[in-house]
């Protein structure tokens, strides 16, 4: 992980629907968990992805993710997901993202989100407000 960005933080519960018959979280759920923390870690930024979507045309979509599982998280448990910006390029987003239980890391991952236009799905720049933002 890139320790020089600041990190943002949202926390999670685990839910009977997150898990597999053994209450065991199912590894598709980590995917969820991440997608929610980055969804609010943008709106945190004063960026909300329907607006974006609706008036501005784009859209963050995920270009490729490496993600490890660690250690499983279990029914019940309380978790917060990380996420760290490392790299803003002009089309596209490298994030860390960690899905941790008190400090230990469960999941952890590599993303690149690519900025799409959200009528054509090709690539395109970030907008200039947007970019100022991250």
């Amino acid at each position: 992980m890139s320790g020089h960005a600041p990190s943002f933080n949202w926390p999670v519960r685990v839910y009977f629907e997150d898990t597999d018959s053994g209450g065991i979280v199912y590894y598709a759920s980590y995917l969820k968990f991440m997608e929610r923390a980055r969804t609010e870690w943008l709106r945190g930024r004063g960026i909300d992805v329907e607006e974006l979507a609706q008036k501005e045309r784009v859209l963050f979509v995920v270009r490729s993710l490496k993600l490890d599982y660690l250690q499983p998280a279990r029914l019940s448990d309380t978790l917060r997901v990380s996420v760290v910006l490392e790299r803003a390029r002009r089309a596209s987003l490298e994030l860390w993202q960690e899905v941790i239980r008190e400090d230990q890391p469960l999941c952890a991952g590599h993303l690149r989100l690519a900025c799409l236009d959200a009528d054509t799905l090709r690539p395109r720049k970030i907008p200039e407000t947007i970019f100022a933002e991250l």
